[in-house]
């Protein structure tokens, strides 16, 4: 477990798996001669075959006397199209607790967007029904992200009618979830902001405690990578054009200021500062 202090809040990353992505699945866009170009960026960024590393993981911040759950990984026992994500099983919420956190404990759980890496431990199997893991938990879920799905998902088919049938109606049919604004405050310290493009409701999470700052990226970035090449966009974008605007409009507005980007999906070291350079940004960690 990785984690920081920003003011008085702690933020805690929780990995449930570790992947490789070809740079060309997962950026289109990119060429191997592009990605090797950009000096700063190795491992544990991109392996040495040209693979982009990504971790799927959650975050617990802790403020105020709250204890706020963003993002829920894959999670067990869901039938997925990717073999990788096929009923798992892993020891993610043995290692939850075992860095502290009580299932019970947790005040809030909230989903950047709705995709299959980040909703699957909103639930848990118990007995043949999908339960929620985090039983005192208010859910929050973005209402224009919500409708995007709710509208969209039947027709789909596939994951995305698995996801809202395993990972999120269960939650309504339980009472527990909150539909709000992309530019919500769960609390003083933390609220959320509008980052659209990967998805129509997308958001991101800023932080700010006792004069420090922090973003908590979601996915509109995936990769280091797209720090440098914000044109980059990701082949799992629902809007490329929105998607870069959004990454464009992120980085200028942190970079060079002491505000710490946690990206979602980055690998440990997974968070640093956003720095201009001539050839547009680069990350330090």
């Amino acid at each position: 477990m990785i984690g920081w202090t920003v003011g008085d809040a702690r933020i805690t990353a929780i990995p449930e798996g570790n992947y490789a992505f070809p740079h060309g699945l997962l950026l289109p866009a990119s060429t191997l001669a592009e990605l090797t170009a950009i000096d700063w960026l190795g491992a544990p960024f991109i392996t040495p075959e040209g693979n982009l590393a990504l971790t799927v993981q959650a975050f617990v911040i802790e403020v105020d006397g709250k204890r706020i759950v963003v993002d829920t990984c894959m999670g067990n026992d869901k039938p997925r199209s990717s073999p990788a994500g096929n009923m798992m099983q892993t020891d993610f919420l043995e290692r939850f607790e075992g860095a502290g956190f009580a299932r019970e404990s947790i005040d809030f759980v909230l989903c950047t967007h709705l995709h299959v890496d980040h909703v699957g431990w909103n639930t848990m199997l118990e007995d043949g029904r999908w339960i929620p893991t985090f039983p005192n938990a208010r859910y929050l879920i973005g209402r224009a992200e919500y409708e995007f799905w709710r509208a969209t998902a039947a027709a789909r088919g596939g994951d995305d009618a698995a996801i809202l049938a395993d990972s999120v109606q269960p939650l309504f049919d339980h009472g527990v979830v909150e539909l709000v604004a992309t530019d919500h405050a769960i609390c003083p310290e933390v609220k959320l902001a509008p980052t659209p493009g990967h998805t129509p409701g997308h958001v991101s999470v800023r932080i700010e405690s006792a004069g420090e700052r922090a973003l908590l990226s979601g996915d509109f970035l995936h990769n280091p990578a797209q720090i440098a090449r914000p044109d980059w966009g990701a082949y799992v974008d629902e809007d490329s054009i929105r998607s870069e605007t959004t990454r464009r409009a992120q980085l200028d507005e942190i970079a060079d200021l002491p505000v710490l980007l946690i990206g979602t999906h980055f690998p440990a070291p997974t968070a640093g500062y956003v720095e201009r350079n001539p050839a547009g940004f680069r990350f330090r960690t």
